[in-house]
């Protein structure tokens, strides 16, 4: 860690605590509003994570696992670690309820450089290509529905990004609003798929064992596979983080809305794990790469697997809603700390918004979207990300050596060992990706690596 911290823009003062601890202001010490409650901080948590892996990824789980047993246990136990990292970061981000959340607690523990790096690549590489991915699948999706010719598939990915960015610029309680709405649609469709899906399905009575005979050492490492394939499928909790500068009483209500929707998306994805089992049987859902149309089409017939294909629609619209509605405050933060584009700190006369910080992430990502060049960036980066949410929970440790005082309403239960474990999970997927894949590892932190210049050269002019 750091050895010094200055007052900047982030460090936490008296007064900031205080005002946070208050819970009256009606802007953050950022200058953002305080709009969101308890309920807008939910569903964020559950609509940013839930996107269209559920509806894929739970067949690759069960043939890396060997059997419906290994592959639920693993799913719970993602859920678990993923868990006690939303417990870590309810304390930090009850004691420093900042615009930019995860950018704050790295930059006041560790420095501003590896914080500049996080946000630099989030802005250019994690969430901009997460939300250009979601909006090139949302018309792959769409053409279940309605068929489309090449140039009408790209037209509607960017139409798709400007309507998100849109509602985004429009004010954060009418972003908070679509995410609230959107996030009920999928979360109940999931759930009355689930449960249709385990009423009427023989699945589990079909004679096909549970568990594996045997637990050999092919099958503990395809465990492996599917816990860090797991873990990938919840990631996007921590985005609520950048959005606690905009929280009413935020040191009561942040940790109680990030600890409740992490223990949301555990309970819908144990029951859709369930339902598919249920509905499929362990070989067949095993089988499956689209494993929620196959379940629905296998019992329903082919146009409730269209609903699915609908579902999975506005799922997809309320994950990059998400993405836009949290990441531009980690811009935000960068500029008001003058370490990035100083326009992208300002907010909207009207509306209240960051507005350019919206509008160029989202510009970004039609760029994206329109070259094709995501995957690549993605897959070489995204794996990074897990540096920083390692960094991110460790800083814990230094707010408590550093602010033993602070206001601290909600502490991490388990402490020290929920932030270790939570870290030591991010250091296995992070080690686990530079011993299979070393090239495409080392390829990312050299992508992450370039941001060091640009660091240096806003530096200089700070």
């Amino acid at each position: 860690m750091s050895g010094e911290v200055t007052s900047g823009p982030g460090s936490p003062s008296s007064r900031d605590v205080a005002g946070a601890a208050s819970g009256t202001e009606a802007s953050g010490a950022s200058g953002l509003a305080r709009v969101l409650g308890l309920r807008d901080l939910i569903v964020i948590v559950v609509g940013t994570v839930i996107g269209s892996g559920i509806f894929i990824v739970p067949g690759a789980v069960l043939r890396q696992t060997g059997g419906p047993g290994p592959a639920l246990i693993v799913w719970l136990i993602a859920g678990v670690l993923s868990l006690l990292g939303a417990l870590t970061y309810g304390e930090l981000g009850a004691m420093q309820p900042e615009a930019g959340g995860l950018y704050v607690y790295i930059r006041d523990a560790f420095g501003s450089l590896p914080a500049f790096l996080y946000g630099w690549t989030l802005f250019f590489v994690i969430s901009s290509g997460s939300v250009a991915t979601l909006a090139v699948a949302f018309t792959s999706y769409l053409q279940a529905i309605v068929p489309l010719g090449p140039v009408a598939q790209k037209a509607v990915a960017v139409a798709m990004i400007a309507a998100v960015a849109a509602v985004n610029v429009r004010g954060t309680s009418q972003s908070a609003s679509v995410q609230g709405w959107s996030t009920a649609i999928k979360v109940v469709a999931i759930l009355v798929m689930s449960v249709a899906l385990t009423a009427t399905g023989r699945g589990f009575s079909e004679g096909q064992p549970l568990w594996p005979q045997a637990f050999t050492g092919s099958l503990l490492s395809g465990i492996g596979l599917a816990m860090l394939g797991t873990l990938w499928a919840y990631e996007g909790w921590q985005y609520v983080t950048f959005s606690a500068g905009e929280t009413r009483d935020a040191q009561r209500v942040f940790p109680r809305g990030i600890v409740v929707g992490t223990v949301a998306l555990i309970g819908v994805y144990l029951f859709a794990n369930v339902g598919y089992i249920a509905a499929l049987g362990p070989a067949n859902a095993a089988a499956s790469d689209s494993i929620a149309a196959d379940a629905v089409g296998a019992l329903f017939g082919p146009l409730a697997a269209k609903l699915i294909a609908a579902t999975i629609l506005v799922s997809m619209f309320s994950a990059a809603n998400g993405l836009t509605l949290t990441a531009p405050r980690v811009y935000y933060a960068m500029a008001r700390d003058r370490l990035f584009f100083r326009r992208v700190a300002t907010l909207h006369p009207r509306f209240g918004t960051p507005t350019f910080a919206i509008v160029s992430s989202s510009a970004w990502a039609m760029l994206l979207a329109l070259s094709g060049t995501f995957e690549q960036l993605l897959t070489y980066v995204v794996f990074t990300g897990w540096i920083f949410y390692a960094l991110g929970a460790l800083s814990i440790f230094g707010y408590r050596r550093r602010w033993p005082d602070a206001p601290r309403p909600f502490r991490v239960p388990g402490y020290p060992w929920t932030p270790l474990l939570f870290v030591a999970s991010a250091a296995a997927i992070v080690l686990n990706t530079l011993a299979t894949t070393p090239s495409r590892a080392l390829l990312g932190l050299a992508i992450v690596s370039l941001g060091v210049p640009a660091y240096l050269v806003w530096r200089g002019r700070r």
